[in-house]
Protein backbone atom coordinates (compact mmCIF):
# COMPACT_ATOMS: atom_id res chain seq x y z
CA UNK A 1 0.00 0.00 0.00
CA UNK A 2 1.34 1.94 4.48
CA UNK A 3 -0.65 0.07 1.85
CA UNK A 4 0.37 3.40 2.30
CA UNK A 5 0.69 7.67 -0.27
CA UNK A 6 3.60 9.40 -2.10
CA UNK A 7 4.60 13.02 -2.55
CA UNK A 8 3.54 14.58 -5.83
CA UNK A 9 2.86 11.40 -7.79
CA UNK A 10 0.79 11.62 -10.98
CA UNK A 11 -0.85 8.22 -11.21
CA UNK A 12 -2.63 9.05 -14.43
CA UNK A 13 -2.24 11.79 -17.00
CA UNK A 14 -3.90 14.81 -15.44
CA UNK A 15 -5.72 15.67 -18.61
CA UNK A 16 -7.20 12.19 -18.75
CA UNK A 17 -8.06 11.73 -15.11
CA UNK A 18 -9.22 15.11 -13.87
CA UNK A 19 -10.57 16.74 -17.00
CA UNK A 20 -12.50 13.80 -18.37
CA UNK A 21 -12.17 11.34 -15.50
CA UNK A 22 -11.05 8.49 -17.76
CA UNK A 23 -10.34 7.94 -21.43
CA UNK A 24 -13.29 5.68 -22.14
CA UNK A 25 -16.90 6.87 -21.90
CA UNK A 26 -19.25 5.23 -19.44
CA UNK A 27 -22.98 5.38 -18.75
CA UNK A 28 -24.37 7.56 -16.00
CA UNK A 29 -24.28 5.84 -12.57
CA UNK A 30 -27.34 3.97 -11.36
CA UNK A 31 -28.47 3.78 -7.73
CA UNK A 32 -26.39 1.19 -5.94
CA UNK A 33 -27.57 -1.68 -3.80
CA UNK A 34 -26.63 -1.55 -0.16
CA UNK A 35 -23.62 -3.81 -0.66
CA UNK A 36 -22.36 -1.99 -3.78
CA UNK A 37 -20.76 1.41 -3.24
CA UNK A 38 -21.64 4.07 -5.80
CA UNK A 39 -18.85 4.75 -8.27
CA UNK A 40 -18.02 8.19 -9.62
CA UNK A 41 -18.85 8.62 -13.32
CA UNK A 42 -15.94 7.78 -15.58
CA UNK A 43 -16.55 10.79 -17.82
CA UNK A 44 -17.15 14.53 -17.30
CA UNK A 45 -15.09 17.09 -15.45
CA UNK A 46 -14.84 16.32 -11.75
CA UNK A 47 -18.27 14.69 -11.50
CA UNK A 48 -18.83 13.30 -8.04
CA UNK A 49 -21.33 10.64 -6.87
CA UNK A 50 -24.56 12.01 -5.44
CA UNK A 51 -25.46 11.75 -1.78
CA UNK A 52 -28.64 10.02 -0.65
CA UNK A 53 -30.89 12.23 1.43
CA UNK A 54 -31.84 10.83 4.81
CA UNK A 55 -28.72 8.67 5.04
CA UNK A 56 -25.24 9.23 6.43
CA UNK A 57 -23.04 9.63 3.34
CA UNK A 58 -19.52 8.18 3.28
CA UNK A 59 -17.02 8.64 0.43
CA UNK A 60 -13.65 7.09 -0.35
CA UNK A 61 -10.95 8.41 -2.66
CA UNK A 62 -8.70 5.73 -4.21
CA UNK A 63 -5.28 6.18 -5.83
CA UNK A 64 -5.86 3.25 -8.21
CA UNK A 65 -8.71 1.15 -9.61
CA UNK A 66 -10.99 -0.45 -7.03
CA UNK A 67 -10.18 -3.91 -8.44
CA UNK A 68 -6.38 -3.58 -8.64
CA UNK A 69 -5.79 -6.84 -6.77
CA UNK A 70 -3.97 -4.99 -3.99
CA UNK A 71 -4.07 -1.74 -2.01
CA UNK A 72 -7.13 -0.07 -3.52
CA UNK A 73 -9.13 -3.28 -3.64
CA UNK A 74 -8.50 -3.89 0.06
CA UNK A 75 -9.87 -0.41 0.85
CA UNK A 76 -12.81 -0.83 -1.50
CA UNK A 77 -13.78 -4.09 0.20
CA UNK A 78 -13.55 -2.25 3.52
CA UNK A 79 -16.07 0.24 2.16
CA UNK A 80 -18.36 -2.60 1.07
CA UNK A 81 -18.11 -3.94 4.64
CA UNK A 82 -19.28 -0.57 5.94
CA UNK A 83 -22.28 -0.63 3.61
CA UNK A 84 -23.28 -4.06 4.93
CA UNK A 85 -22.58 -3.53 8.62
CA UNK A 86 -23.48 0.08 9.45
CA UNK A 87 -27.21 0.94 9.31
CA UNK A 88 -28.57 3.80 7.23
CA UNK A 89 -25.40 4.68 5.32
CA UNK A 90 -24.76 5.48 1.69
CA UNK A 91 -21.22 4.77 0.49
CA UNK A 92 -19.49 5.93 -2.68
CA UNK A 93 -15.99 6.05 -4.13
CA UNK A 94 -13.84 7.85 -6.69
CA UNK A 95 -10.98 5.82 -8.18
CA UNK A 96 -7.78 6.61 -10.09
CA UNK A 97 -7.35 9.99 -8.40
CA UNK A 98 -3.81 11.44 -8.73
CA UNK A 99 -2.01 12.48 -5.58
CA UNK A 100 -0.92 15.99 -4.75
CA UNK A 101 -2.74 19.23 -5.50
CA UNK A 102 -4.98 17.69 -8.16
CA UNK A 103 -6.78 15.54 -5.61
CA UNK A 104 -7.77 18.66 -3.67
CA UNK A 105 -10.55 19.32 -6.18
CA UNK A 106 -11.99 15.86 -5.58
CA UNK A 107 -12.06 16.23 -1.78
CA UNK A 108 -13.61 19.69 -2.06
CA UNK A 109 -16.24 18.50 -4.52
CA UNK A 110 -17.21 15.56 -2.31
CA UNK A 111 -17.54 17.93 0.64
CA UNK A 112 -19.73 20.35 -1.29
CA UNK A 113 -21.94 17.48 -2.44
CA UNK A 114 -22.75 16.65 1.18
CA UNK A 115 -20.57 13.66 2.13
CA UNK A 116 -19.97 13.80 5.88
CA UNK A 117 -17.15 11.26 6.22
CA UNK A 118 -14.40 11.07 3.62
CA UNK A 119 -11.54 8.56 3.57
CA UNK A 120 -8.41 9.40 1.57
CA UNK A 121 -6.37 6.26 0.97
CA UNK A 122 -2.97 7.42 -0.22
CA UNK A 123 0.00 9.22 1.32
CA UNK A 124 0.00 12.10 -1.17
CA UNK A 125 -3.61 13.00 -0.30
CA UNK A 126 -2.45 14.29 3.10
CA UNK A 127 -1.86 17.99 2.38
CA UNK A 128 -4.89 18.41 0.10
CA UNK A 129 -7.12 16.83 2.75
CA UNK A 130 -5.68 19.10 5.42
CA UNK A 131 -6.49 22.13 3.28
CA UNK A 132 -10.06 21.08 2.52
CA UNK A 133 -10.69 20.09 6.15
CA UNK A 134 -10.03 23.70 7.10
CA UNK A 135 -12.89 24.77 4.82
CA UNK A 136 -15.58 22.27 5.90
CA UNK A 137 -15.74 22.03 9.67
CA UNK A 138 -18.81 19.77 9.58
CA UNK A 139 -17.11 17.04 7.52
CA UNK A 140 -14.80 14.37 9.00
CA UNK A 141 -11.70 13.56 6.94
CA UNK A 142 -9.66 10.42 7.62
CA UNK A 143 -6.28 10.17 5.91
CA UNK A 144 -4.63 6.75 5.54
CA UNK A 145 -0.88 6.79 6.30
CA UNK A 146 0.88 10.12 6.62
CA UNK A 147 1.37 11.89 9.93
CA UNK A 148 -0.88 14.97 10.10
CA UNK A 149 -4.05 15.71 12.09
CA UNK A 150 -5.80 18.87 13.26
CA UNK A 151 -7.47 16.82 16.06
CA UNK A 152 -10.83 18.39 15.08
CA UNK A 153 -12.11 17.06 11.76
CA UNK A 154 -8.95 15.74 10.09
CA UNK A 155 -7.47 12.53 11.46
CA UNK A 156 -4.64 10.19 10.61
CA UNK A 157 -5.21 6.43 10.37
CA UNK A 158 -2.81 3.57 9.76
CA UNK A 159 -1.79 0.18 11.08
CA UNK A 160 1.31 -1.74 12.08
CA UNK A 161 1.86 -3.55 8.80
CA UNK A 162 5.52 -3.66 9.78
CA UNK A 163 4.60 -6.53 12.10
CA UNK A 164 3.23 -8.64 9.24
CA UNK A 165 6.20 -7.68 7.05
CA UNK A 166 8.52 -8.84 9.84
CA UNK A 167 6.87 -12.26 9.91
CA UNK A 168 6.98 -12.41 6.11
CA UNK A 169 10.69 -11.58 6.39
CA UNK A 170 11.18 -14.55 8.68
CA UNK A 171 9.45 -16.80 6.16
CA UNK A 172 11.37 -15.39 3.19
CA UNK A 173 14.68 -15.80 5.00
CA UNK A 174 13.85 -19.41 5.84
CA UNK A 175 12.78 -20.08 2.24
CA UNK A 176 15.96 -18.59 0.77
CA UNK A 177 18.09 -20.52 3.24
CA UNK A 178 16.38 -23.81 2.44
CA UNK A 179 16.77 -23.16 -1.29
CA UNK A 180 20.47 -22.51 -0.84
CA UNK A 181 20.31 -18.95 -2.17
CA UNK A 182 20.50 -16.43 0.68
CA UNK A 183 19.45 -13.40 -1.37
CA UNK A 184 16.19 -11.47 -1.11
CA UNK A 185 14.84 -8.41 -2.88
CA UNK A 186 12.50 -5.57 -1.94
CA UNK A 187 10.63 -3.63 -4.64
CA UNK A 188 9.99 -0.33 -2.85
CA UNK A 189 7.71 2.42 -4.13
CA UNK A 190 8.73 5.90 -2.96
CA UNK A 191 11.49 7.00 -0.55
CA UNK A 192 9.19 7.87 2.34
CA UNK A 193 9.47 6.69 5.96
CA UNK A 194 6.72 4.11 5.49
CA UNK A 195 8.70 2.26 2.83
CA UNK A 196 11.92 2.33 4.86
CA UNK A 197 9.99 1.12 7.90
CA UNK A 198 8.48 -1.83 6.03
CA UNK A 199 11.74 -2.70 4.30
CA UNK A 200 13.59 -2.64 7.62
CA UNK A 201 10.92 -4.86 9.20
CA UNK A 202 11.42 -7.42 6.42
CA UNK A 203 15.18 -7.32 6.96
CA UNK A 204 14.89 -7.80 10.73
CA UNK A 205 12.69 -10.84 10.18
CA UNK A 206 14.99 -12.18 7.48
CA UNK A 207 18.05 -12.02 9.75
CA UNK A 208 16.18 -13.88 12.47
CA UNK A 209 15.82 -17.03 10.37
CA UNK A 210 18.72 -16.53 7.97
CA UNK A 211 21.61 -14.57 9.52
CA UNK A 212 23.64 -14.89 6.32
CA UNK A 213 20.88 -13.50 4.09
CA UNK A 214 21.04 -10.11 2.38
CA UNK A 215 18.36 -8.02 0.69
CA UNK A 216 18.66 -5.67 -2.28
CA UNK A 217 16.24 -2.78 -2.95
CA UNK A 218 14.78 -1.31 -6.14
CA UNK A 219 12.87 2.01 -6.11
CA UNK A 220 10.06 2.04 -8.68
CA UNK A 221 8.49 5.45 -7.89
CA UNK A 222 4.92 4.32 -8.42
CA UNK A 223 2.19 2.73 -6.34
CA UNK A 224 0.34 1.17 -9.21
CA UNK A 225 1.93 0.23 -12.53
CA UNK A 226 1.78 -3.50 -13.37
CA UNK A 227 4.34 -3.14 -16.17
CA UNK A 228 6.94 -1.34 -14.05
CA UNK A 229 6.28 -3.71 -11.16
CA UNK A 230 6.93 -6.75 -13.35
CA UNK A 231 10.08 -5.23 -14.83
CA UNK A 232 11.49 -4.34 -11.42
CA UNK A 233 10.65 -7.72 -9.94
CA UNK A 234 12.38 -9.39 -12.90
CA UNK A 235 15.40 -7.16 -12.34
CA UNK A 236 15.71 -8.29 -8.73
CA UNK A 237 15.24 -11.96 -9.59
CA UNK A 238 17.77 -11.72 -12.43
CA UNK A 239 20.24 -10.08 -10.03
CA UNK A 240 20.08 -13.22 -7.92
CA UNK A 241 17.19 -12.79 -5.46
CA UNK A 242 15.39 -15.99 -4.46
CA UNK A 243 12.48 -14.21 -2.77
CA UNK A 244 11.18 -10.77 -3.75
CA UNK A 245 8.78 -8.56 -1.75
CA UNK A 246 6.67 -5.74 -3.11
CA UNK A 247 5.53 -2.48 -1.59
CA UNK A 248 3.33 -1.73 -4.60
CA UNK A 249 -0.31 -2.40 -5.35
CA UNK A 250 -0.57 -5.36 -7.71
CA UNK A 251 0.37 -9.08 -7.46
CA UNK A 252 2.90 -8.66 -10.30
CA UNK A 253 5.82 -9.86 -8.16
CA UNK A 254 4.24 -13.30 -7.73
CA UNK A 255 3.49 -13.60 -11.45
CA UNK A 256 7.15 -12.95 -12.25
CA UNK A 257 8.24 -15.41 -9.56
CA UNK A 258 5.98 -18.01 -11.14
CA UNK A 259 7.67 -17.53 -14.50
CA UNK A 260 11.16 -17.70 -13.02
CA UNK A 261 10.61 -20.57 -10.61
CA UNK A 262 11.38 -18.43 -7.55
CA UNK A 263 9.19 -16.87 -4.84
CA UNK A 264 7.19 -13.66 -4.58
CA UNK A 265 5.57 -12.05 -1.56
CA UNK A 266 2.53 -9.97 -2.50
CA UNK A 267 0.90 -7.28 -0.39
CA UNK A 268 -2.25 -5.47 0.70
CA UNK A 269 -5.15 -7.72 -0.34
CA UNK A 270 -6.06 -11.17 1.00
CA UNK A 271 -6.79 -12.39 -2.53
CA UNK A 272 -3.43 -11.36 -3.98
CA UNK A 273 -1.59 -14.61 -3.21
CA UNK A 274 -3.03 -16.86 -5.92
CA UNK A 275 -0.22 -18.44 -7.94
CA UNK A 276 1.81 -21.40 -6.73
CA UNK A 277 5.00 -19.35 -6.40
CA UNK A 278 3.43 -16.81 -4.05
CA UNK A 279 5.07 -17.50 -0.70
CA UNK A 280 2.71 -15.41 1.45
CA UNK A 281 1.06 -11.98 1.61
CA UNK A 282 0.87 -9.46 4.44
CA UNK A 283 -2.56 -7.90 3.99
CA UNK A 284 -5.11 -5.43 5.38
CA UNK A 285 -8.64 -6.08 6.60
CA UNK A 286 -9.99 -2.52 6.67
CA UNK A 287 -13.69 -3.30 7.06
CA UNK A 288 -14.00 -3.53 10.87
CA UNK A 289 -11.82 -0.44 11.35
CA UNK A 290 -13.81 1.62 8.86
CA UNK A 291 -17.13 0.44 10.30
CA UNK A 292 -16.06 1.33 13.84
CA UNK A 293 -14.95 4.81 12.78
CA UNK A 294 -18.16 5.37 10.81
CA UNK A 295 -20.36 4.40 13.77
CA UNK A 296 -18.41 6.72 16.09
CA UNK A 297 -18.56 9.64 13.64
CA UNK A 298 -22.33 9.17 13.34
CA UNK A 299 -22.63 9.08 17.13
CA UNK A 300 -20.40 12.13 17.51
CA UNK A 301 -17.89 10.25 19.67
CA UNK A 302 -14.98 9.88 17.24
CA UNK A 303 -11.91 11.89 18.21
CA UNK A 304 -9.62 12.40 15.19
CA UNK A 305 -5.92 12.31 15.87
CA UNK A 306 -3.28 9.68 15.26
CA UNK A 307 -5.11 6.36 15.13
CA UNK A 308 -2.55 3.59 14.61
CA UNK A 309 -3.73 0.04 15.16
CA UNK A 310 -1.76 -3.12 15.85
CA UNK A 311 -2.53 -6.77 15.05
CA UNK A 312 -4.88 -7.13 18.02
CA UNK A 313 -7.37 -5.03 16.03
CA UNK A 314 -8.01 -7.92 13.65
CA UNK A 315 -7.23 -5.57 10.74
CA UNK A 316 -3.87 -7.13 9.81
CA UNK A 317 -3.28 -10.53 8.25
CA UNK A 318 -0.57 -12.87 6.98
CA UNK A 319 -1.78 -15.19 4.26
CA UNK A 320 -1.56 -18.87 5.16
CA UNK A 321 -1.71 -18.25 8.91
CA UNK A 322 -5.13 -16.77 9.57
CA UNK A 323 -8.27 -18.70 10.49
CA UNK A 324 -9.51 -20.88 7.65
CA UNK A 325 -6.31 -20.56 5.61
CA UNK A 326 -3.73 -23.21 4.72
CA UNK A 327 0.00 -22.89 4.29
CA UNK A 328 1.05 -22.17 0.72
CA UNK A 329 3.21 -24.65 -1.15
CA UNK A 330 6.28 -22.54 -0.45
CA UNK A 331 5.64 -22.66 3.29
CA UNK A 332 4.74 -26.32 3.66
CA UNK A 333 8.30 -27.68 3.51
CA UNK A 334 9.96 -25.00 5.65
CA UNK A 335 11.43 -26.18 8.96
CA UNK A 336 8.58 -26.85 11.41
CA UNK A 337 10.32 -24.79 14.07
CA UNK A 338 10.19 -21.70 11.80
CA UNK A 339 6.47 -22.13 11.15
CA UNK A 340 5.87 -22.62 14.88
CA UNK A 341 7.87 -19.52 15.76
CA UNK A 342 5.94 -17.40 13.24
CA UNK A 343 2.65 -18.72 14.62
CA UNK A 344 3.76 -18.04 18.20
CA UNK A 345 4.81 -14.45 17.44
CA UNK A 346 1.62 -13.87 15.46
CA UNK A 347 -0.40 -15.13 18.41
CA UNK A 348 1.38 -12.65 20.69
CA UNK A 349 0.70 -9.86 18.19
CA UNK A 350 -2.99 -10.71 18.08
CA UNK A 351 -3.15 -10.67 21.87
CA UNK A 352 -1.46 -7.28 22.06
CA UNK A 353 1.66 -8.75 23.63
CA UNK A 354 3.97 -7.87 20.71
CA UNK A 355 3.54 -4.46 19.07
CA UNK A 356 5.36 -2.41 16.46
CA UNK A 357 7.45 -0.92 19.25
CA UNK A 358 8.57 -4.36 20.37
CA UNK A 359 9.58 -5.11 16.79
CA UNK A 360 11.94 -2.11 16.72
CA UNK A 361 13.26 -2.57 20.24
CA UNK A 362 17.02 -2.19 20.66
CA UNK A 363 19.62 -3.17 20.01
CA UNK A 364 19.06 -2.51 16.31
CA UNK A 365 21.96 -2.01 13.90
CA UNK A 366 21.92 -0.36 10.53
CA UNK A 367 23.64 -1.78 7.46
CA UNK A 368 26.80 0.18 8.29
CA UNK A 369 27.17 -1.59 11.63
CA UNK A 370 26.04 1.42 13.67
CA UNK A 371 23.65 0.89 16.59
CA UNK A 372 20.64 3.05 15.69
CA UNK A 373 18.44 1.93 18.59
CA UNK A 374 20.38 1.07 21.76
CA UNK A 375 19.60 -1.90 23.98
CA UNK A 376 16.74 -1.15 26.34
CA UNK A 377 15.28 1.52 24.05
CA UNK A 378 12.29 1.37 21.68
CA UNK A 379 11.32 3.48 18.72
CA UNK A 380 8.18 5.57 19.18
CA UNK A 381 5.52 6.54 16.65
CA UNK A 382 7.30 9.73 15.60
CA UNK A 383 10.42 7.64 14.89
CA UNK A 384 8.52 5.20 12.70
CA UNK A 385 6.71 7.88 10.72
CA UNK A 386 9.38 10.41 9.89
CA UNK A 387 12.77 11.29 8.52
CA UNK A 388 14.92 13.41 10.83
CA UNK A 389 14.35 15.80 12.47
CA UNK A 390 10.60 15.19 12.23
CA UNK A 391 7.73 17.64 11.95
CA UNK A 392 7.46 20.71 14.12
CA UNK A 393 6.00 19.61 17.43
CA UNK A 394 6.47 15.96 16.52
CA UNK A 395 10.24 15.48 16.64
CA UNK A 396 11.78 12.03 16.32
CA UNK A 397 14.74 10.57 18.22
CA UNK A 398 15.52 7.40 16.24
CA UNK A 399 14.04 8.69 13.00
CA UNK A 400 13.42 6.16 10.22
CA UNK A 401 16.29 7.17 7.98
CA UNK A 402 18.47 4.09 7.91
CA UNK A 403 18.57 0.66 6.34
CA UNK A 404 18.72 -2.26 8.73
CA UNK A 405 21.53 -4.77 8.89
CA UNK A 406 21.45 -7.08 5.88
CA UNK A 407 20.14 -4.57 3.33
CA UNK A 408 22.70 -4.03 0.57
CA UNK A 409 21.44 -0.69 -0.73
CA UNK A 410 22.18 2.97 -0.21
CA UNK A 411 19.74 5.28 1.54
CA UNK A 412 17.61 7.47 -0.70
CA UNK A 413 18.48 11.16 -0.63
CA UNK A 414 16.43 13.32 1.71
Amino acid sequence: MLHNRAWGVIALLIACSLVVGACAPAPAPQPAAKSEPTKAPAKAALQIPDVVQGKFNVAMVLIGPHDDGGWSQAHYEGLVYVSKNVPNVNVAYVENVPEGADSEQVFRSLSRKGFKLIFGTSFGFMDPMETVAGEFADVMYIHISGFKSNTKNFGNLFGAMENMKYLAGMLGGARAKKDGNPKLGYMATFPIPEELRLGNAIALGMKKTCPECTMDVRWINTWHDPVIEKESAASLFDAGAQVVYTGADTPAVADVAQAKGKWGVTYDWVGSCKVERCLTAPYWNWGPVYADITKKVIAGTYKPGWDYFDADSGALGLFGFMEGQQLTKGLQDLPPEVIKEVKDILDKMQKGQFTRFDLFAGPVKDNKGKVVVPAGEKMQQADLDQFPPGAEGLKCKYCMYWWADGIVAELPKQ
